[in-house]
């Protein structure tokens, strides 16, 4: 079924914006008094709404801060900041005087965000509080090129260095500031579209993060593909709470809602956003698939927790609600139960979805794969849940489901103006003007991914059906080669086992052995209800080699895992002592696993599992 176009009525085209601050003050112009941003206001706990036209006072302001540095354009400055109308307007602030600038996680270790700071030159830093710089010092050595750090919130104390600055004090005074000249529309045509706008670390899974740089145009295009086949109104608003530095949040939950004209909110924090979405009820959403697990996780304990009618009641909501979703999407017929929906709708589904807010018309998932099982819960009771594909060096979107066309297995359809192929070993091949310029001081990396004729590899096995729908079957580098000869992309099979609740998070091992083993944490509260049942400890850390819970966790493993093929099996099982965290360097700040660093830090483990078995 081809899906029908979204009116692109008020939307700004390319040609007009030209580069993203072209963007912005294309829509003051359109936009001005409309609500452009909304955050909590923590000096006096109150929401606040900014217009337009009141973002784009702060960004002259911020402007003829960063004018006073005498930086040259091309030069790099960073931000290191929550979600927040700040980050917005330092950024255009930026762009604007042509800076180029660069994302940090504000949950990054400060080791690798020092060689972010290093490896981009950065000059100007933006940070939330003066704790954040505080953490570098141990590398402070290493950052070599900053004249100046600026952080939000003052200190009374007389900074020890320096290069920091408190905002309020590094801000021109407004009465004596000279606002910045406005460029005429000679000057804002003479900017050149391809020039390069921000350089986007990526998170680094398997080494150190390579600068993905990224032009306006790269971007913009990207923006513009997005809003062609998502359906985003002015009137919509969003609910920003994945981090700005991930490129996800900036095209799709930035820059797409200013290019339409919809206002985006910003969460306190993700602790808070259970909250939050209750106080915003966003009408868009914008995640990554950890979110969606983690409602879907808590709908299952209270269900456990439930009685069984509920369970049952739950259960056939979910059903027929997936079987209507089937039907609209044209792959299964009319059923005499979808009459039920109605009233499975009160007594269910508007619960669930009153907890999102109660508004939610469309709801976005990328950054990695969605269990079947949790879009399948989530559509079953309502909410679309459109997954998408898309990687830093793509801007990032390659492709995504829509509303009419969402085959939930699948990543979607290629894009407006994105074109893909399989190459060697099936890598999806990416090409378009969203493709990047290549990677930061590193021509041989960029020689690594991105061909002459510009096509660019994933490093994603994929599959594409006669509709040209992509599907994600695993990635090259993460491919388990077992001594048998046999290839086990291990994600799938991870997000198998982890529909059981009692795992938090697991790992497959198995690269040059014979067999599979699984490295687990487990689920504290859901492990510490079931442990009587068998009279084993509570607490799952004093357990790590009892064979009798190994084998309760290997059951519980073969029965997530049975559709998988006979020599995919998992033979044995080993907790590790801690969850996996960015703290602790087994998460890259975007919350993908560093298989390589959790294998070394219990590779003792690791060994000791083989040799006993």
């Amino acid at each position: 079924m081809e899906p029908s176009k979204p009116d692109l009525a008020g939307v700004i085209p390319v040609e007009i914006a030209r580069t993203l601050d072209g963007l912005f003050r294309e829509r003051v112009r359109r936009s001005a008094a409309a609500v452009a941003y909304r955050d909590y206001d923590r000096s006096n706990g109150k929401w606040r709404d900014l217009t337009w036209a009141q973002m784009d006072e702060r960004i002259a302001h911020w402007q003829s801060g960063l004018a006073r540095e005498k930086l040259s354009p091309g030069d790099r400055v960073a931000i290191m900041l929550r979600n927040c109308p700040e980050w917005v307007t330092f950024e255009q602030a930026a762009l604007r005087l042509q800076l180029v600038v660069v994302p940090l996680y504000t949950a990054d270790r400060p080791e690798n965000a020092a060689h972010i700071l290093h490896d981009a030159g950065v000059k100007v830093l933006l940070l939330e509080e003066p704790a954040q710089w505080e953490a570098f010092a141990e590398v402070r050595d290493q950052i070599t090129d900053l004249i100046r750090v600026v952080t939000i919130q003052g200190s009374e104390k007389k900074y020890s260095d320096d290069l920091v600055v408190a905002l309020h004090d590094w801000l021109p005074d407004r009465k004596a500031a000279q606002p910045p000249a406005e460029p005429g529309e000679a000057q804002l045509s003479d900017r050149d579209q391809h020039q390069l706008a921000t350089i986007i670390y990526t998170s680094g899974t398997s080494g150190r993060s390579k600068g993905v740089m990224l032009s306006h145009h790269n971007i913009l295009t990207n923006a513009h593909s997005c809003l062609q086949v998502v359906r985003i109104r002015q009137d919509d608003l969003l609910l920003s709470f994945l981090p700005l530095s991930h490129t996800f949040e900036r095209t799709g939950g930035y820059y797409v809602p200013m290019m339409r004209g919809a206002t985006v909110a910003y969460a306190r924090s993700v602790q808070q956003l259970q909250e939050d979405l209750l106080i915003i009820r966003p009408t868009i959403l914008v995640s990554v698939p950890r979110i969606y697990e983690r409602i879907y996780a808590a709908i299952r304990a209270r269900l456990t927790e439930g009685s069984a009618s509920s369970r049952k009641l739950f259960n056939l909501a979910v059903e027929i609600g997936y079987s209507r979703f089937e039907h609209q999407q044209h792959r299964g017929p009319w059923r005499m139960s979808h009459l039920l929906w109605p009233l499975l709708e009160q007594l269910v589904a508007k619960k669930v979805m009153e907890k999102l807010g109660g508004r939610l018309r469309e709801s976005m998932s990328g950054g990695a794969a969605l269990p079947k099982e949790v879009a399948r819960v989530f559509i079953g009771l309502g909410l679309p849940i459109l997954q998408g594909y898309g990687m830093t060096e793509s801007s990032p979107v390659v492709s995504t489901n829509t509303v009419e066309d969402n085959v939930p297995a699948s990543v979607g359809r290629p894009i407006p103006g994105v074109n893909v192929k399989l190459g060697e070993h099936n890598a999806l091949l990416i090409q378009g003007s969203n493709v990047m310029m290549g990677y930061w001081n590193n021509p041989e990396a960029t020689k690594g991914v991105l061909s002459a004729d510009g096509w660019l590899n994933s490093g994603d096995i994929a599959s594409i059906d006669e509709h040209g729908r992509i599907t994600i079957t695993g990635r090259l580098k993460e491919i388990i080669v077992m001594s048998t000869g046999e290839k086990v992309p291990p994600a799938d099979m991870e997000a198998a086992i982890l529909r059981d609740s009692l795992f938090e998070q697991v790992m497959l091992i198995g690269e040059g052995r014979s067999y599979l083993s699984a490295l687990a944490v487990l689920n504290s509260r859901n492990w510490e209800s079931l442990s009587g049942q068998y009279n084993l400890d509570p607490d799952w850390r004093r357990l790590s080699r009892d064979p009798k819970l190994e084998e309760i966790l290997l059951e519980r493993i073969t029965r997530q895992t049975k559709a998988f093929p006979g020599y995919a099996r998992i033979y044995r099982v080993m907790l590790a002592q801690e969850h996996w965290t960015v703290e602790n360097g087994m998460l890259t700040p975007t919350m993908k696993l560093r298989r390589g660093r959790v294998l070394e830090h219990y590779k003792a483990d690791v060994n000791w599992l083989y040799e006993r078995h």
